[in-house]
């Protein structure tokens, strides 16, 4: 029987021994990140009472990876991407601990602005050993649905961590409890992913050199289809960071606490969960750049929605609604990048896209943080959005190619 013609098997990545070892891993891992987002955003607002200081720790944790990431990922490429990941999950649980002790004993922000940026370093490497290793942990065809899940498991981790963060804030009346027990919780995906046993693959020949760590990049500038979705990401969620202000529009515009915060946090990672177990559940996108393009501008206008809101229930709705369509993007990125790029390339590729997504996040923190200081949270938020719309525009019209694709081949993983 032709692949095509098979029925859509929604649990193939679950019925894999590595993939079920590696996500029970990074569910822990991921819910104590989620956590310390949380509390440092709290911590740092609570002391300062200045939006510009939360964009601040999105540069702290972003510009590491910005520095760092070519080396970081030929580093993936040469040696075993699990022990990357060990070594990084380690030094996360250090890092987030120390974190505790400084807000403990009433340390400086800038020391925890220090620490921000020591978990950049860490980063630098880990997301790239994640995404390069995935494909070696499942077969080719349970790759998509491989993606569909860890995903879901994100979203899961994302929705939980805030809000259980946010209870533990409210309950002691202190953040540093929380990075206590979130450090302890990183340490579980590097242990998981060294009992995994991924099937051999190609590795990088090339010693370190600058033109060897150039080649991640190269391969995306001729692969005009990844630049586009990842170009796309860049400046989409760099105009539309609005959850660096999370903390603003709680106390300032909801007029809430720390509980409401954590809800606030959560709720575009409950649309996005449920997004991801639709997506998991259905077949691969017959129009995947379409999709990919529509759900971003969704993503840009549920922006504005939740900028103008001044009712903390409809701006729940819009977050909701904002991360299920951040998740469609999320998904088809995930699939389309590994898809494209030959196995030797994928830790440096990887390291590309994450100076991407970083850019996007971090960055988009630190801009969203610098316009609320000067202009308003709403003028920041909205802007955003509006921001996010036109990129589109501006996306679909330079890459025509990224509108015509239709099915991401689940063969196209092993190439």
């Amino acid at each position: 029987m032709d692949r095509d013609d098979q029925p859509h098997d929604p649990y193939a990545a679950l019925r894999e021994r590595n993939y079920v070892l590696y996500a029970s891993g990074y569910i822990f891992s991921a819910v104590s990140l989620s956590m310390v987002t949380t509390a440092l955003g709290w911590e740092i607002y609570e002391r300062t009472r200045d939006a510009f200081m939360l964009g601040l720790v999105g540069v702290a944790r972003a510009l590491p990876v910005v520095v760092l990431a070519l080396p970081a990922g030929h580093l993936v490429d040469v040696v075993d991407r699990r022990k990357v990941l060990a070594v990084t999950q380690g030094g996360f649980a250090i890092i987030i601990g120390l974190m505790a002790l400084v807000v403990s004993t009433h340390g400086s922000t800038w020391a925890l602005l220090g620490l921000a940026a020591l978990m950049g370093c860490c980063r630098v490497g880990n997301g790239p050993a994640r995404s390069a290793l995935m494909p070696s942990l499942v077969s080719d065809a349970a790759f998509p649905n491989a993606i569909a899940w860890t995903t879901g498991l994100f979203q899961f981790a994302a929705l939980s961590g805030p809000v259980l963060a946010g209870i533990l804030i409210d309950h002691f009346h202190a953040s540093w409890p929380v990075l206590a027990i979130a450090g302890f919780g990183c340490a579980a995906l590097g242990v998981t992913a060294m009992l995994t046993r991924p099937r051999d693959v190609k590795r990088a020949t090339r010693g370190l050199s600058i033109a060897a760590m150039g080649e991640g990049l190269r391969h995306l500038l001729r692969e005009k289809l990844v630049l586009a979705a990842i170009t796309l990401d860049l400046f989409a969620v760099l105009l539309g960071g609005a959850t660096a202000l999370m903390p603003v529009y709680a106390k300032e515009v909801y007029a809430v606490g720390a509980r409401e915060l954590g809800w606030l946090n959560a709720a575009p990672f409950a649309g996005a969960l449920v997004m991801s177990i639709l997506l998991a559940h259905r077949p691969p996108m017959k129009r995947a750049g379409a999709s990919l393009l529509w759900s971003v501008a969704g993503f840009g206008a549920c922006t504005i929605v939740f900028g103008l809101s001044k009712n903390l229930w409809l701006g729940l709705a819009a977050l909701v609604a904002l991360g299920a369509m951040d998740s469609v993007s999320v998904y088809v990125r995930h699939v389309l990048v590994p898809a494209r790029t030959p196995e030797e390339l994928r830790g440096r590729v990887s390291a590309v896209n994450s100076v991407f997504i970083e850019c996007s996040n971090e960055l988009g923190a630190f801009e969203s943080g610098l316009v609320a200081r000067f202009l308003g949270p709403v003028f920041s938020v909205v802007s955003g959005g509006v921001g996010t719309i036109l990129v589109v525009l501006g996306v679909a019209l330079a890459f025509p190619q990224l509108r015509r694709l239709r099915e991401i081949k689940p063969i196209e993983v092993s190439r």
